[in-house]
Order: C-alpha cells, then sequence, then structure tokens
C-alpha cells in the first residue's frame, strides 16, 4: 500500500491487496477481514464500499487503514480491532477482556428460547418472569440475545472478571435492556440470591483443557482471556462444578444448557448422569455435526 505506485489507490484496489496479504497469512476469510477494517477506517458500513470501489480513500484513511492491517497481520483478531462483533443479528461491544461471540454459541440462545416456549406452553410460571440466569457472561452475548428475544424474562449475568462485565454492561444499555438484565462480579451461581429458584441457567464456561489450549491458534491463544477458555487439566473442571450448583438453584423441571467442547461431551454427560439430579439430557449438534451443547432438566 505504498503512495508511489501510478496506479490509484482507489476501494477496490485496496480490498483487492489486502485479501491477498491476508490469504498469504492463512486467515480464514480474508476478504471478509479486509472489508471491515476498511469500513473501519472509513466510518462506514461495508455495504457502502460496494458503491464506492473507484473512490480514492483520504490519506487519513489509507494510514488508519494501514495501521489496521498490520495490527491484523500479527494477528490481533478483526473483533478486537473494530470493538464489536455480530451475535444473533445483535451487534456487540467487545474487548481483549471477553470471548469473541461465535456462531456455535448462538444454538446455546436457540435452546434456551425454545425451552422457555415450551415452559410457557405447558402453563408453568405465567404469573410471572421467567427466570434465567447466564454464568460467565462475557460480552453478555447469550444474556442479551434471550433477553431481546424473550419479553417476559428476567436475567442475571454472572462474570469474575469486572472489565468483562463492563463491557457486559455496555451491551445491556445499548439495547435498552437495563430494566430486565443485570450484571454482577461473581463465580458462577455464587452472587445470586437462594430465592427465588430459577428457571433456566445458560453457560458458555471454560472448557477448554490444558492440551487444548495448549494446541489452540496463536490468534485465540495470545488475544483472547485465558480465563474464559482454560478449565484445567480436564477441561470439565467448571462445569462439574456447574452440575452441582445448578441441580439445587433450579426450580423442578428448569433447565441447564451448556456450551461445550466436542472433546468433552461424553465426560460432561457422565457428570450429569453421576450426580443424579437430572433427567431428559441430550445434545445439540453445531452445523459441523459436533456436539456443542449439553441441555438437561432438573429432575422434578
Amino acid at each position: 500500500m505504498t503512495t508511489g505506485q501510478a496506479e490509484p489507490w482507489t476501494v477496490l484496489r485496496l480490498l483487492e491487496w489486502t485479501t491477498q496479504f491476508f490469504k498469504k497469512r492463512g486467515f480464514e476469510s480474508p476478504r471478509l477481514d479486509a472489508e471491515v477494517l476498511l469500513a473501519e477506517a472509513r466510518g462506514s458500513s461495508r455495504i457502502d464500499l460496494y458503491t464506492a470501489f473507484n473512490q480514492e480513500p483520504t490519506p487519513e484513511v489509507r494510514e488508519a487503514f494501514r495501521e489496521l492491517v498490520r495490527r491484523r497481520g500479527e494477528g490481533t483478531p478483526v473483533a478486537y480491532l473494530v470493538g464489536h462483533k455480530e451475535f444473533y443479528s445483535l451487534d456487540l461491544r467487545v474487548s481483549e477482556a471477553t470471548l469473541i461471540p461465535r456462531p456455535e454459541t448462538e444454538h446455546v440462545v436457540i435452546e434456551a428460547l425454545d425451552q422457555a416456549k415450551a415452559w410457557r406452553a405447558a402453563g408453568r410460571a405465567t404469573e410471572r418472569p421467567l427466570r434465567i440466569v447466564d454464568c460467565c457472561t462475557g460480552s453478555g452475548a447469550i444474556a442479551v440475545a434471550i433477553a431481546k428475544n424473550l419479553p417476559e424474562c428476567e436475567v442475571t449475568a454472572t462474570d469474575l472478571s469486572p472489565e468483562a462485565l463492563e463491557i457486559a454492561s455496555y451491551n445491556i444499555h445499548q439495547h435498552q435492556l437495563d430494566d430486565r438484565v443485570r450484571a454482577v462480579v461473581g463465580d458462577l451461581l455464587e452472587p445470586i440470591p437462594a430465592e427465588p429458584a430459577i428457571d433456566i441457567i445458560c453457560s458458555n464456561p471454560p472448557y477448554v483443557s490444558q492440551s487444548e489450549y495448549d494446541a489452540l491458534a496463536a490468534e485465540v491463544r495470545e488475544h483472547e482471556p485465558q480465563m474464559a477458555l482454560l478449565a484445567g487439566p480436564r477441561g470439565t473442571e467448571v462445569i462439574e462444578r456447574l452440575v452441582a450448583e445448578a441441580a439445587v438453584r433450579l426450580v423442578p423441571g428448569g433447565r441447564l444448557i451448556l456450551e461445550l467442547s466436542p472433546m468433552i461431551a461424553d465426560a460432561s454427560q457422565q457428570l450429569v448422569e453421576q450426580h443424579g439430579g437430572y433427567e431428559a439430557t441430550k445434545f445439540i449438534k453445531d452445523l459441523a455435526g459436533h456436539r456443542r451443547v449439553l441441555s438437561t432438566t432438573r429432575a422434578e
């Protein structure tokens, strides 16, 4: 992207050059990354780029774009460079204090909404809002998406990281959910009052084992928060605690919904079955066909 070329650096040429640059670095979506970063540098939407292919960005825009491309080339995720990420058709702020929301986690939201509808259809708890907890909320993605799509609920989002909860609180406010979603610092269900009991507990907890963590792509391992990823040697350490805590905090018939790694699906199912306080356990598969979400009911 030097300025000494006779051919002008139009929007299209910048995109084409950057796409090839990112391809050489093995990025999964080089063209998308280039478009998102150029739109950020221009202060525009990605759609606007398609009507501006022949335009020449100002030197200031090119310099801002050059810096974004440099940092992306060094491995910084695009979501952290632009400060936001789409999740369940919602725009959410993210930072290096939070995980980047991923499509797999949307399966947790879908399962929670399905269970809530089934709960209401069965005529349960019709006199009050459904009580939902999102443990290890991070950016608040699960809590915000559920509350946005389920007006008849109240959500409490917990996380150990005050920095993550600042981001979650921002997203809650941005989506005008302050009256129904609250973010509190604490470990899993510890900050939730013992009464009233909870109808649905959701979580995308740390579930990466030490061996998996060591093998993660540098882009993830070096930028996303370790405490939100690494569970311990086995990968099931946090899930085991949450299975035990949820069993005494859910109402009878309440639902526990956990995202997990396919690598620990069998071990997680065994933890639920060995506990003895759950029934109707099932897995939801992701688009690749892997068991990604465990959903189980507290025994009546």
